[in-house]
């Protein structure tokens, strides 16, 4: 992982994931909601947009906003794609493993990203993406964390994604997914075993650039594509450690990137860079 990668990533994630889910004390995991409230992505009813926005399984779910005309691929072009990844060193895991190609194909299962919102706001969230990888691989350079093996990502608290002895839920891959909660639903809907071959994610590109998009389209790509600015986005994947003072060098170096890759663009970055 980049220095400061997705083991960080998940305390922000705890906050989006469990804060809004105790809301309601009678909620059950798994739904059975009642008709007039919403099934969230996490497995609990509720209402407001924490329960019938993204991820919505069941009920009154808030309609996505509609997609426009852009190709995400004649924006993340060769050259787009080149430049970043040609910037790690000829010795990494990393640049024999992640290809551009790869991405486009994983971006079919993905129709959403970088299709919401005004042309402007697709490039936007394309130089967001791509600047939190660039951040986390270190120019596509780090397939797994640095020392991951060697580090402690099991929630036992989590039944419903438990741990499976000897595996490790480190981060892997172009966001750095990490901690059994995101490894047990990334499987679930990319459709490999997260849980029990967490490791698939650094053996397979395909899988791996799926899993960022998952990560992305469930906790990134609302903040972005509705004008919160990219810093809402640095406190989706890092805030606990980064944001509100808690590491402004590493916020620097993500919004260095963001602001080199909008300038390629050919878009203005927007306000609210900072978390």
């Amino acid at each position: 992982m980049a220095p400061h990668g997705l083991r960080l990533l998940i305390l922000a994630l705890l906050a989006a994931a469990f804060a809004g889910l105790f809301l309601d004390s009678a909620a059950a995991q798994n739904c059975g909601c009642s008709s007039d409230l919403c099934c969230s992505r996490w497995g609990y009813c509720g209402t407001g947009s924490d329960y019938c926005g993204t991820g919505c399984q069941e009920g009154p779910c808030e309609a996505p906003p509609p997609t426009n005309a852009v190709v995400v691929s004649d924006i993340v072009t060769e050259a787009f794609f080149n430049g970043i990844i040609g910037k790690a060193a000829a010795d990494c895991a990393g640049k024999s493993f992640y290809s551009r190609s790869a991405f486009l194909q994983a971006l079919g299962s993905y129709p959403r990203f970088g299709t919401v919102g005004t042309e402007d706001d697709s490039k936007r969230e394309i130089a967001a993406f791509f600047a939190h990888v660039t951040h986390e691989t270190g120019s596509f350079c780090y397939i797994e964390e640095i020392n991951g093996p060697s580090k402690d990502y099991c929630d036992e608290n989590n039944t419903q994604y438990p741990c499976v002895p000897g595996k490790g839920y480190y981060g892997r891959g172009p966001i750095q997914l990490s901690w059994n909660f995101n490894y047990g639903p990334a499987g679930e809907s990319i459709g490999f075993d997260g849980l029990g071959s967490p490791e698939t994610v650094a053996e397979d590109p395909l899988v791996a650039f799926k899993t960022a998009l998952w990560f992305w389209m469930n906790n990134v790509h609302s903040r972005i594509v509705s004008g919160e600015g990219f810093g809402a986005t640095i406190r989706a994947i890092n805030g606990a450690l980064e944001c509100d003072g808690g590491n402004p060098a590493t916020v620097t170096a993500r919004v260095e990137y963001y602001t080199d890759y909008c300038n390629q663009l050919g878009v203005a970055p927007g306000d609210n860079l900072r978390c």
